[in-house]
């Protein structure tokens, strides 16, 4: 408390008892025991209300002891069933919590993992997948300021995601490696990996890598076969041995049937075989009757040619020629789309030839093109000419309604350079991508389509899109977002089919241990993204004539339904919008395929490793008992005593309070009994 403060409260005392004496005091002679309780009570009550406009503060030290963290990760993947642990686990979780001196000593919490860490206790052993790489990102960003030993339960398999084994370099807590599995070396063969296209072209061949795998000591044979139906159309004898334990087989099978074919891949089984699930794979290729043949025309070499090529040939489906336009007008091949690039004066024959042949276009303007050829040519709009250029970004139009479209943080892309100066349309048009200079919306688009009766097209104003294309690498380690958003603007520009209030995205078939997520937009009459629309789909297993309905959510500007529940099968769907009568009706395909059901043995290397690297220690599920005393008896995790100093103001003690209007009241009471009043 400051001297200031002391002194505040010495004169309040003061002023406080010469009131109370003033009043009962003064001009009598002598004073009686009630006329001093009075005076008692008075100075009580003024010096406490002096108390509170003063408002002193107080400081008080709270001490506390916080115990260490323990927490339990477990793996609630079905390869844990599979190898018969899952039990094992449940009873070393339960002795585990009920011993006190644990519960004692820690704050035990528990978390499972699969494909992504949750906190719970709801065991289930059903997750398809298991990335314990990102389990361990997770928890280091829960417990990087705090003392956390960490009880890893677990075979050790992963099925996707960061080698775990590097991740844990950067996990700064003990980690006790629970081990579910045995060392026991089975012998075992094994289809590790099938590599097949998606699509395949009728009457073509398509490529198939098979990687086959044996863990055994002995010499062995047995049979490779691939069969569609109940008909082989592959097969192949195979041999190993300790030493030569694994084979790459490369074969080429017909495409004879359009639509989706399915495949049996079968590494016959040894017959002292454990584990025979993983000597089966399925997979299946969709046939299509014809690709789709498009191309770029430029009178001058750019990046952009590169990326984009690169983005269409992403889908097999689709092949794309790079032609000058004097190429383009002796090459007899029959496009069906026509991507102009930069076009200038010596564009006028192609696109004299593009609207006699009436295909559709996709027209890509920079500061290389011709803005007063553009403004002749093309009818549609005309872009005032100003010979300055800009960088422009862009953000998404959510409203697009043609097809639907992902945003894959398109604000973050790098400008593209444009012609600076406005456009004007004479033709109703659909904006995909909004110009920004300086994050501010200049009310210009960068990318727009328009279509009529007859054909559709496309115009992007700025180059250099082979940037986005980078960018979209850097942001996501991949290229298959940017690649996807030019294959839909390719799928429709490449087709006349007239838009549709209800639109679908979805495969032709799933992976059984994949997600299946179906999209859909819908759209009012103006074809404005209608949010108040209620989307079910109902499914027909084709075998069983099950029926079942989903519900769509609407999630990231379009509506989802996950359908991974879905065992595998040939299904027929129906998606209807309830409130408009309007539906759309389809087929797929879930594969028979549970990556969890591919191990025999836990991955005991890997698991010791982690726990010796991180200063932990590794045990096995049927030998834990010491587990719990090496915990109790590491010096490392000790109860931490923490002391905080509050300030505590004078006018938050709710007893001064209660002292005034006590002491006012037995005054006022005691005066009124004595009819003093």
């Amino acid at each position: 408390m400051q001297t200031e403060t002391l002194i505040y409260i010495i004169i309040a005392g003061i002023i406080a008892l010469g009131l109370a004496l003033f009043q009962y005091f003064e001009k009598r002679k002598s004073m009686t025991k009630l006329n001093m309780l009075f005076s008692f009570l008075r100075f009580i009550s003024v010096f406490a209300l002096l108390l509170l406009i003063i408002n002193p503060s107080f400081n008080k030290i709270k001490v506390s002891v916080e115990k260490p963290n323990l927490v339990l990760a477990i793996d609630n993947s079905s390869s844990i069933k599979h190898l018969k642990q899952d039990k094992n686990v449940v009873n070393f979780v339960n002795k585990l919590k009920e011993n006190k001196a644990i519960t004692n000593k820690f704050n035990v919490s528990t978390f499972l993992f699969g494909k992504n860490l949750k906190s719970s206790d709801s065991i289930s052993f059903l997750d398809k997948e298991t990335n314990i790489s990102e389990a361990f990102i997770k928890l280091n960003q829960i417990y990087k300021q705090t003392v956390t030993p960490t009880i890893l339960i677990s075979d050790g398999n992963q099925t996707y995601g960061n080698d775990y084994q590097y991740t844990t370099n950067t996990y700064k807590q003990p980690i006790y490696s629970v081990i579910l599995g045995d060392t026991i070396t089975y012998t075992d063969l094994k289809i590790e990996q099938l590599n097949v296209n998606k699509y395949a072209f009728l009457k073509n061949k398509f490529p198939v890598e098979a990687i086959l795998v044996y863990n055994g000591n002995n010499k062995v044979n047995s049979k490779f076969i691939i069969k569609n139906g109940n008909t082989t159309v592959y097969s192949q004898t195979i041999n190993f041995s300790k030493n030569d334990n694994s084979k790459i087989i490369n074969f080429t099978l017909p495409a004879n049937k359009v639509g989706v074919s399915n495949y049996n891949a079968i590494l016959e089984p040894l017959s002292l075989e454990k584990n025979t699930i993983n000597n089966t794979n399925h997979f299946a290729v969709d046939v299509i009757n014809q690709k789709t043949k498009i191309a770029i025309v430029s009178n001058f070499s750019h990046p952009d040619l590169g990326a984009l090529k690169k983005s269409i040939e992403s889908n097999e489906q689709r092949f794309v020629s790079i032609l000058t336009p004097e190429n383009f007008i002796s090459n007899k091949n029959d496009f069906q789309l026509v991507i102009t690039y930069q076009p200038n004066n010596n564009f006028k024959s192609v696109f004299n030839k593009i609207e006699a042949l009436n295909i559709n276009n996709f027209i890509i303007i920079g500061p290389k093109t011709s803005l007063s050829f553009v403004n002749q040519t093309i009818n549609n709009f005309t872009h005032s000419i100003t010979n300055q250029t800009e960088h422009y970004q862009t953000f998404l139009n959510q409203n697009y309604s043609p097809f639907i479209i992902e945003d894959i943080n398109f604000e973050s892309f790098p400008p593209l350079l444009s012609n600076y100066g406005d456009v004007m349309f004479n033709v109703p048009i659909q904006t995909i991508l909004n110009k920004t200079l300086n994050g501010n919306p200049i009310g210009q688009p960068l990318l727009i389509t328009l279509e009529n009766k007859e054909n559709r097209q496309a115009v992007l104003f700025g180059e250099n899109i082979w940037q986005w294309r980078a960018q979209n690498y850097l942001n996501e380690k991949s290229f298959n977002g940017f690649d996807n958003f030019i294959g839909k603007l390719i799928q429709y520009l490449a087709s006349n089919k007239q838009k549709s209030r209800l639109n679908l995205d979805y495969e032709s078939f799933y992976n059984g241990n994949g997600a299946i997520i179906i999209k859909a937009d819908f759209f009012d009459e103006n074809y404005v993204f209608d949010t108040r629309e209620a989307l079910s789909i109902t499914v027909t297993n084709k075998n069983t004539k099950e029926k079942k309905t989903f519900p769509f959510i609407l999630k990231n500007n379009n509506y989802q339904v996950d359908l991974s529940s879905l065992p595998p099968a040939i299904y027929n769907f129906t998606v209807k919008a309830v409130n408009n009568n309007i539906s759309k009706s389809g087929s797929f395909q879930v594969l028979e395929y549970n990556v969890e059901q591919q191990f025999l043995n836990a991955n005991v290397t890997k698991l010791q490793k982690i726990a010796t690297n991180s200063s932990g220690a590794s045990f096995f599920i049927s030998n834990t008992e010491n587990l719990a005393n090496t915990l109790l008896n590491d010096k490392r995790f000790v109860p931490i005593q923490k002391s905080n100093k509050i300030t505590i103001p004078l006018i938050d003690w709710k007893y001064l309070l209660a002292l005034i209007a006590l002491s006012l009241g037995l005054e006022w009471f005691i005066r009124k009994y004595n009819g003093l009043i």
